[in-house]
Formats: C-alpha cells, structure tokens, sequence
C-alpha cells in the first residue's frame, strides 16, 4: 500500500508540474485572445476558462510537455513559458486593436466619432464597439474555442516547451503583426475613408460655387445619413474579413516565422 501511494503521489506531482507548465501559456493566451481577453470580463472568469482549457489540453499537451518534468535544476523554462504565451496573446490582441482601430476611422470619417461611446475602460466611438461585439460574437458561434485549443497545441511544434524563442526573430514577427493589425484596420474601413474624402470634395466644390449657401449645415445630416447606410451595408463583410484574418492567424501564427 505504501509503495502504490508513493507511486500515485509521484505521478500527481509529475502531472501537476505539467499542468502548471501548460497553464502559464494557456493564460496568457486567455488572457489577451478577443472575447476571452476583454477589459469587461471578470478576472474570476478569465482565470476559470485559463484552467479548463489547461485541463482540456492536458492530455494532448502531456508528450510535448514531458521533457519538462525530467529536468534538474531551478525552472527557467517558467519564464519562457510566460514569454510565449504572451506573446502569443499579443498577437491576437493586434487584430482585435485592427477592429477597433477600423472603427475609429470609420466614425472619424462620418462624422460618427462622438456619437454614444464604448461600455469599455476606454471609451470608443459607437461603430468601433458595434465592430467588436460583432466580431467577437461572430468568432464564438462559428467554434472560436476550438480553434484557440487547436492554435495552443499546435504553439507547441513551433515554439518547444522550456526553450526561449530567438529574440530578434520575435522581435520582428511582433513587427510584422502591428503593421498587418494597422493594414488590415485600414482596408476595414477603406469605404468609409473613401465616401468621407468624396463628401468633403464634393463639399468644397459646393461651397466654392455658391459661397452664400451653409453647406455645413446642409451637408451633415446627409453625411451622417450616408455613413449609417454604409455601416449597415460594410459592416458584415468587414466582420467576415476580420474573422477570416484572425482563423487564419490561429492556423498559420509565425508563417514560416520563430
């Protein structure tokens, strides 16, 4: 009886330490992925989904995991482990900064940046909440957790547990994420810039025209008009882009990158 605790003990030690391992780059994937990540949800919450996603992922983790447990010495690879999955939470919260960012623009470009404002700690203009809780509500209903279970797993392959990532490799994939977050934002919110940039011409040529006319006072409800038919028209296609970008981030992260 002694000999098969001693042996069951060994073994909760052994899956326990692993789970720990996983842990720390499950939450800080968790806590930074959109919908999981948000500034609204409790900290409670997030900490509840970190770990059952960590016991979900156990048993497939447990091969890519193992060599952690073998080795001596203080465990470095805790920070490693941090590293990564921060950085990997970093590279999603790009692409949920990408939405917001689009919706930023977009209200600028109509007009709209003042109308009602986020729910969040930051307040955001209206189209810019409206994108994300689209968004983020679309990524949930097409089987978001999954892809993010499968995206944790698949870290693994390209990251190895307990090894640091090359810095400048990283460095420049972290780069290479803000500047395809600031593409994408843009191309989101392209129709918006562009009708706004052919308002104002149009505005001009008007006022230059007929100097005597208010074209201000006549020409700002046409282009709040014109910016929520345009809204209710882009929005779903650029919520469909967004979440085609973010799955396919979650199968290709790196592309060829650390």
């Amino acid at each position: 009886m002694t000999d098969l605790l001693a042996t069951l003990l060994e073994v909760t030690q052994s899956q326990l330490l692993l789970g720990f391992a996983l842990l720390l780059r499950v939450g800080g994937v968790v806590g930074l992925a959109p919908g999981f990540g948000e500034t609204s949800l409790p900290a409670r919450l997030k900490t509840a989904i970190a770990l059952g996603l960590t016991l979900v992922l156990l048993p497939a983790a447990g091969e890519r995991l193992a060599p952690l447990a073998t080795r001596a010495g203080p465990p470095l690879w805790i920070v490693s482990e941090l590293a990564i999955g921060l950085a990997l939470g970093l590279g999603l919260r790009a692409l949920v900064f990408a939405l917001q960012i689009a919706g930023t623009l977009a209200a600028q470009a109509t007009s709209l940046s003042q109308l009602l404002g986020g729910t969040g700690a930051e307040p955001q203009p209206a189209i810019g909440n409206l994108l994300l809780v689209a968004g983020v509500a679309l990524l949930m209903s097409l089987g978001f957790p999954l892809y993010l279970a499968q995206f944790l797993l698949g870290s693994y392959d390209a990251l190895p547990a307990g090894h640091l990532p090359d810095a400048s490799a990283l460095r420049d994939w972290g780069v290479e994420g803000i500047a395809r977050g600031f593409a994408l934002a843009f191309s989101l919110a392209a129709p918006f810039v562009v009708t706004g940039l052919i308002y104002n011409v149009a505005l001009g040529a008007i006022n230059r025209a007929m100097p005597q006319l208010m074209v201000a006072f006549v020409g700002a409800p046409a282009l709040t008009a014109g910016g929520l038919i345009l809204l209710a028209i882009a929005a779903p296609g650029a919520i469909s882009i967004w979440r085609a970008t973010v799955i396919a981030f979650l199968g290709d992260p790196f592309g060829g990158g650390p």
